[in-house]
């Protein structure tokens, strides 16, 4: 089965104490490469959330979402940091018996300083948050995974187009390669002929050896086996039900350019050349879609 490597997929969970919304989306890239943002205070869970999704996802560039709502006042406590209030207390006394200011440092002052008082969540429970955590983001994976399937069904058919149009045309190169000889082996005996301009017999075994040597030099056969064998191994990956693997679509798309190169070399032939040309066309839009293959 095809898969893409780009989607999108938001998974939502709560526990009566929090709400998690995951989301994850993914784009291609060469390996497996995920990143997760998340609140720092719940790091403890960022591996298992990366196993988790390395899981369902094989390669692709990888971006994980998490946020946490907190929604209850259990699971925060109001933290007094005492050494932080106490020099914000003592630079202020300093700065008023400096200036010889008048004025109260009051609590009202104080409590509005930045750090002295934190809403700190209660994490005390890893194992129970990070399960908690763990729900939305299998169903942030899963909901990924579907799109990807659907784009992936979308290439596999617009490939499987683009290979028949490659057939379509290599059957065309198929029919011309024989007669690129026999007209070559008519050039020559035309050109011969107006040469000696009937002073001389033509010399029929002198022109059958330069058409064989010819023959030999522009032999496409092979290449154009090599070539359909290709096109029918892209097909029967494109269609099966087992996981296709993109490196492996890469790797028969390089050997589909290799073919076409040597037959658009070989042919000796313009007509043969720009059918080569329509070819090589197609393999390059199959070779950067199939960068977007799992």
């Amino acid at each position: 089965m095809i898969r893409s490597m780009t989607g999108f997929g938001r998974g939502e969970f709560t526990d009566g104490k929090r709400n998690i919304t995951v989301e994850i989306k993914s784009v291609n890239h060469r390996y497996s490469d995920i990143s997760i943002k998340m609140p720092r205070r719940y790091g403890f869970a960022e591996d298992k959330v990366k196993t988790a999704v390395k899981e369902k996802l094989r390669r692709g560039k990888v971006d994980v979402s998490i946020m946490v709502e907190n929604i209850t006042e259990n699971d925060i406590n109001i933290k007094l940091n005492e050494p932080i209030a106490r020099q914000y207390y003592d630079n202020l006394k300093t700065l008023q018996e400096t200036f010889n200011l008048n004025g109260d440092i009051s609590l009202r002052l104080l409590a509005t300083m930045p750090d002295v008082m934190k809403a700190i969540p209660d994490v005390d429970d890893e194992e129970e948050i990070t399960k908690a955590i763990l729900i939305p983001t299998a169903e942030a994976a899963a909901n990924l995974e579907k799109m990807r399937e659907v784009e992936g069904a979308k290439l596999a058919e617009d490939l499987i187009a683009k290979g028949e149009n490659i057939k379509a045309i290599l059957d065309k190169i198929a029919e011309r390669s024989p007669l690129v000889v026999k007209e070559y082996t008519a050039k020559l005996r035309d050109r011969i002929a107006e040469l000696i301009a009937g002073n001389a017999q033509i010399p029929e075994d002198r022109i059958l050896t330069e058409a064989a040597i010819f023959a030999d030099k522009c032999a496409i056969d092979e290449e154009i086996t090599r070539l359909n064998s290709h096109l029918i191994q892209l097909k029967k990956i494109l269609t099966s039900n087992n996981d296709a693997e993109g490196k492996k679509l890469d790797f028969l798309v390089q050997e589909m350019n290799r073919e076409a190169n040597t037959i658009g070399s070989k042919a000796n032939d313009i007509t043969i050349t720009n059918y080569m040309l329509e070819i090589k066309s197609e393999i390059e839009k199959i070779r950067e879609q199939v960068q977007n293959i799992e």
